[in-house]
């Protein structure tokens, strides 16, 4: 889904940046210009950005439990 029509970011665009660490949502409008022109699309991409963080967090203690078995 296209998030930022202006810059033609996906959700995909995010979850990838955040997967590649990014963890500040300032960053990320810094590094794919989200959220940076006309201001329409900062909700969506602060809520797709959060579930992306959620998302990494959860997989982190996934993984972390599994290796501890």
């Amino acid at each position: 889904m296209i998030v930022c029509l202006c810059h033609r970011v996906s959700d995909r665009d995010i979850h990838v940046a955040v997967q590649q660490g990014t963890n500040c949502f300032e960053v990320l409008q810094d590094d794919l210009r989200v959220a940076s022109s006309c201001g329409c699309c900062h909700d969506c991409a602060r809520e797709t950005f959060d579930n992306a963080c959620a998302a990494r967090e959860q997989n982190a203690c996934t993984f972390e439990a599994a290796a501890r078995a």
